[in-house]
């Protein structure tokens, strides 16, 4: 599993058989204090997230080809889970 913040999607006119009708996102794999760890990957996402939203991905095939219905896709990461983000408080002014 690696965390990663989504920064793009995209679309494109000719792809692999089992990519038809999938959804394409961009993101940055993150580490520690959110800081990119490596080049930025292209990754199914069928939980509709978008562009700022942190995810959790995955590089087993097992969903992917869950997700495609094929055993010869060549999509290597995929979109497993949001992580939440905290809410942030607003301080409450002292009377």
């Amino acid at each position: 599993m690696q965390p990663a913040r989504v920064i793009g999607h995209t679309r494109a006119t000719v792809k692999h058989e089992s990519l038809q009708g999938q959804r394409l996102v961009l993101v940055q794999p993150t580490g520690v204090n959110e800081k990119p760890d490596g080049a930025p990957l292209l990754v199914l996402d069928e939980l509709g997230c978008r562009v700022g939203d942190r995810v959790m991905l995955t590089s087993e095939t097992g969903p992917i080809r869950e997700m495609t219905g094929s055993d010869t896709c060549p999509a290597r990461w995929s979109v497993q889970g949001l992580i939440d983000e905290p809410t942030k408080q607003k301080k409450s002014k002292k009377k």
